[in-house]
């Protein structure tokens, strides 16, 4: 894992990658924190990192879109299935080299509410807890990223699919608004998001029996509950459009409240992520 992680932030750091992702980063902070806390005179420092949220969808597909499309279109995946380490070994050690570039402009921007508390009131405890959000959010995002990235061996195409993933969950909240909240719209997006998710499983055990087994029982469980009480699915829809939406989760930090629930969310989202990461790989070694 330490090999993989050292050959990563060798390459992140020789290339532009990681200094485009910074600037980018950079960029959107400093421009927030120039029309909130110095021209508007806002002490609220978290403010600004709700407005610069948006940069995610820009800046993770640009980190992530190389970590393993590149590797399986050059080859050199195979190589890594060589190394006496396990897959999730791999992953750990392309996750965490991420999370380190991640974290260097995050550092430069932790000292800005030091800066402003010199010229001004500027409640730290929330600027810092909401700096630790965003940082757990942006790991979630990554983790999201590299899956995307380990689906295809084209770096554009990885690109184009997390931008339009990152920008539907950004715009979660505000799509709920107009969509169906009737039980049968409901119903009908739960067999569209069951049918994804067999071919998921699909994707990745190449077993279409296991596949069609785990749509089945669950078409199965959404008709005996829809016929049993179909109003527990009237409102479902947008209910889960918000609840999936890892950015709205953020706005409680920013309002002052350190969010317990949410910090687990965007782990539990990481950690599902990097699973089906490991899953994807593990079925290209073996085939």
């Amino acid at each position: 894992m330490t090999a993989v992680l050292k050959h990563e932030l060798r390459n992140y750091f020789h290339s532009f990658t990681a200094y485009v992702f910074g600037a980018f980063l950079l960029a959107i902070v400093g421009f927030g924190s120039m029309l909130y806390n110095l021209q508007a005179a806002v002490s609220n420092f978290e403010y600004v990192l709700s407005f610069g949220s948006i940069v995610f969808v820009v800046i993770v597909p640009i980190l992530t879109m190389r970590v393993i499309a590149e590797d399986r279109r050059q080859k050199t995946d195979q190589l890594l299935y060589s190394l006496p380490i396990t897959t999730t070994q791999v992953v750990l050690g392309k996750y965490v080299a991420l999370l380190a570039v991640y974290l260097v402009p995050l550092a430069i921007i932790s000292l800005y509410p030091l800066i402003f508390a010199q010229f001004g009131d500027v409640y730290l405890p929330t600027s810092y807890g909401s700096l630790l959000a965003i940082f757990i959010m942006g790991a979630a995002l990554i983790a999201i990223g590299i899956f995307i990235s380990s689906l295809t061996d084209n770096q554009g195409l990885a690109a184009g699919v997390c931008i339009a993933v990152i920008l539907f969950n950004y715009y979660s909240v505000s799509l709920s608004e107009y969509v169906s909240s009737t039980a049968f719209g409901s119903v009908v997006a739960l067999a569209v998001i069951i049918l994804a998710l067999g071919a998921i499983v699909r994707y990745l055990t190449k077993s279409e029996l296991l596949a069609s087994g785990v749509c089945v029982v669950l078409f199965a469980l959404v008709v005996l509950v829809y016929f049993t009480d179909y109003t527990k699915f009237e409102g479902l829809l947008p209910n889960i459009m918000k609840q999936l939406s890892l950015f709205d989760r953020f706005t409680t930090f920013v309002s002052g409240v350190f969010d317990l629930t949410a910090i687990v969310y965007y782990l539990s989202v990481a950690a599902f992520f990097l699973f089906l990461t490991v899953q994807s790989l593990e079925k290209r070694r073996y085939n």
